[in-house]
């Protein structure tokens, strides 16, 4: 009962605030003579959020979005001011454009370009009939949705403020002790594969959710927007330390499945000293934590040594020994520079002293996808445009404009028919509902009290609804933008029955048309077939690793990998075969990845023999087109090239240890993921039973 009432409070006042932005600007619309205050107010529809945050971050994409589309509606005004058709064909083109990149960035720069589409249509075509009204028309159209951005603004940020900074600082602490909890527990040895996977899966939702929350937060905080920079390299950072983790564990229950449980204990031995850092439950605070794994670096050195001697009569078994212990000593020192990031963020307020490593979180984004969108609303703007054109219905725009808007809006859902069935039945509600405020509340009032008494009562409806979006989803935002946009507020107020009626009918149908472009050009986002695309995608992120230039390519690899793997997930059903496959395929993709990458550091010593570097270069190549388009000829071909490099970096071990001996860490690591019966590269493994060492 408790959480029902919270979030019962949470939403009125949600709904309290978007009242008040939406009669605060249509106060100010009028008192500033602007033409429509209903521009301004479906602004502050489409930007408000219960996290001020968000809201900037909506307001700052679509300030861009509107000037954007508002320059690029006089240049095209300016080279077709009388060519109607090559108006439209033009305008269509660019709406396509905005919708498709839309689709390629997801996040709330989708809302830039969904508003570059909107604010180009929607100043040109009521200025087609009149090229001369091109300029007023802009300018009153930037300055209507430059104040409801304004004031959307100060209401989230004065109204009962709903910070993320708080939400990022309790999320980064929850994942931080999640992953501290995993680390103590895995003293116990082994980890299952499945846990693996589990924990896998936590940590790309983690670092997905914080990135995502950092985007936002440096729009509300001055201090969040100083640390920025340092925010990214801790989730960087976090991250990296976590790739090493499960290739350790991965390597210690390889070894305990070939039956070699003494390697696999002295690898588990050998992690005390990270264990003892760890294992104090009461005392994970970051600072004291960071001291302590900064000095067990030097007691696994000598622990290394002590624990190798005891192996000294199983030479294959001890490289294996010698591999995991480089793993652990890196698991180390990247966890140890995580908690001691985590302390400086924790201990520092305001701006930190010095320079930050530089950083980027990689977008894993698919061209395909965007351009189908793309392709999808040009046709439909194509479409509606030549009809409004053939027959002069004055209300053909209006059917134009929301199609843009939807077109965006909804491309970048899993299923558009169901959303555009949703919001069509809000918007006809609102529009409903528009109709009663406007020719049965508002015509016996007079002045902006009455206007308010008027709609409040049923305007309150489409911002409840829209804090239900979880189950009634598209329904909120599609009764709200019915009744603003049929309540069509303009300074001074009109009521004509007729108009109305024609513009709620061209409305219904520009979103009819909308849903039927989705079902003659459906949406890939969420297809089996996007699936298979993204899966291969995810594969290739071994080839990138493996041929992409080496500045900056561990955390764009580590970033990219885990936001594509975050989309696949997010459409895939939990347990099924697809989710299994994926599981499988991010485990061994991930362990791989960073394992050439550490490989292909270590190949950049001067001091690595040439004929060494070059099988250890053939060994790269034939991994990546193992993973590129994986079969049994493929892995042949690479366990081979892997093999021969290990030989001969053995050979040259005695001449040139300090070079040779990461290198073979590496391609030992890299032979064991190779042949690992239990990863997704078991069906092209051939004979992998005579190939396991005794």
């Amino acid at each position: 009962m408790s959480l029902f009432l919270t979030g019962e409070r949470q939403a009125w006042i949600f709904v309290f605030k978007c009242l008040l932005a939406f009669y605060l600007t249509a106060w100010l619309s009028m008192l500033l003579q602007l033409q429509q205050p209903a521009t301004a107010m479906i602004t502050v529809a489409i930007v408000m959020h219960p996290q001020r945050g968000m809201v900037l971050a909506k307001s700052f994409y679509r300030a861009i979005g509107t000037v954007t589309g508002s320059l690029f509606a006089l240049l095209l005004m300016a080279l077709f001011p009388q060519q109607s058709e090559l108006l439209v064909l033009s305008l269509s083109l660019w709406v396509g454009l905005c919708s498709g990149g839309a689709v390629f960035h997801r996040n709330f720069r989708a809302y830039g370009f969904v508003l570059a589409g909107y604010t180009a249509a929607v100043v040109v075509l009521p200025a087609a009939s009149d090229p001369h009204r091109i300029f007023d028309t802009a300018m009153l159209r930037v300055s209507e949705v430059m104040l409801g951005i304004v004031v959307a603004a100060l209401v989230s940020d004065m109204v009962w403020p709903e910070g993320l900074r708080d939400v990022l600082q309790r999320t980064e602490r929850e994942h931080y002790e999640d992953f501290m909890a995993l680390a103590r527990e895995s003293l116990l040895g082994s980890i299952p594969r499945a846990q693996l996977e589990q924990a896998h899966l936590r940590c790309v939702r983690a670092a997905v959710q914080l990135e995502d929350l950092r985007a936002s937060v440096v729009f509300e905080d001055p201090q969040a927007r100083a640390r920025s920079s340092r925010m990214r390299l801790l989730n960087l950072r976090y991250m990296a330390a976590a790739t090493s983790f499960q290739s350790l564990h991965h390597l210690i229950n390889r070894l305990e499945r070939g039956h070699h449980g003494r390697t696999a204990q002295a690898l588990i031995q050998l992690y005390a000293p990270v264990g003892e850092a760890l294992a104090p439950a009461g005392s994970l605070a970051p600072r004291p934590l960071a001291a302590r794994l900064d000095a067990c670096e030097e007691r696994l050195q000598v622990r290394a040594a002590q624990l190798r001697a005891t192996l000294r009569q199983e030479p294959d078994l001890l490289l294996e020994f010698d591999s995991g212990a480089t793993l652990l000593r890196r698991f180390a020192g990247e966890l140890c520079d995580f908690v001691a990031l985590e302390a400086t963020l924790r201990d520092t307020q305001g701006h930190l002293p010095g320079a930050s490593e530089r950083v980027v979180f990689r977008r894993s984004n698919d061209r395909v996808a965007a351009l189908i969108a793309a392709a999808r609303t040009f046709f439909t703007m194509l479409g509606l445009g030549a009809f409004w054109l053939m027959t002069a219905w004055p209300s053909g725009t209006t059917a134009m404009l929301l199609a843009t808007l939807f077109s965006g809006l909804l491309a970048t859902t899993s299923a558009p028919v169901a959303a555009t069935a949703n919001t069509l039945a809000g918007f006809a509600l609102g529009a409903l509902a528009s109709y009663v405020s406007a020719f049965v509340l508002l015509p016996g009032g007079d002045g902006f009290v009455m206007l308010v008494l008027g709609t409040l009562p049923l305007l309150m409806i489409g911002p409840y609804l829209t804090t239900r979006n979880a189950t009634l989803p598209g329904v909120g935002t599609g009764y709200t933008l019915g009744f603003v946009l049929m309540l069509a507020l303009k300074n001074p107020m009109t009521y004509e029955s007729e108009r109305f009626i024609n513009e709620a009918l061209a409305s219904l149908f520009g979103l009819m048309v909308t849903g039927m472009a989705f079902m003659v050009i459906p949406a890939v986002v969420g297809t089996r077939w996007l699936w298979r695309r993204q899966m291969q995608q995810l594969r290739r992120q071994v080839q990138r690793a493996a041929t992409a230039p080496m500045p900056g390519l561990l955390y764009a690899f580590e970033s990219g990998h885990r936001d594509l793997f975050h989309q696949i997930v997010q459409h895939t059903r939990h347990g099924s075969a697809s989710s299994r496959s994926l599981m499988a395929w991010g485990l061994a993709i991930h362990e791989c990845g960073r394992a050439l990458l550490e490989l292909r550091q270590d190949m950049e010593s001067a001091a690595l023999p040439p004929d060494v570097r070059a099988l250890a270069q053939q060994a790269v190549q034939a991994l990546a087109q193992l993973y590129d388009e994986p079969d049994k000829a493929r892995w042949t071909q690479a366990d081979r090239a892997v093999e021969c490099a290990i030989v001969r970096v053995c050979h040259s071990l005695p001449r040139a240890r300090a070079s040779c001996q990461p290198v073979l860490s590496h391609l030992l690591q890299l032979r064991n993921a190779l042949r690992d019966d239990e990863s997704a590269l078991a069906p092209y493994i051939v004979g992998h039973a005579d190939n396991r060492r005794a």
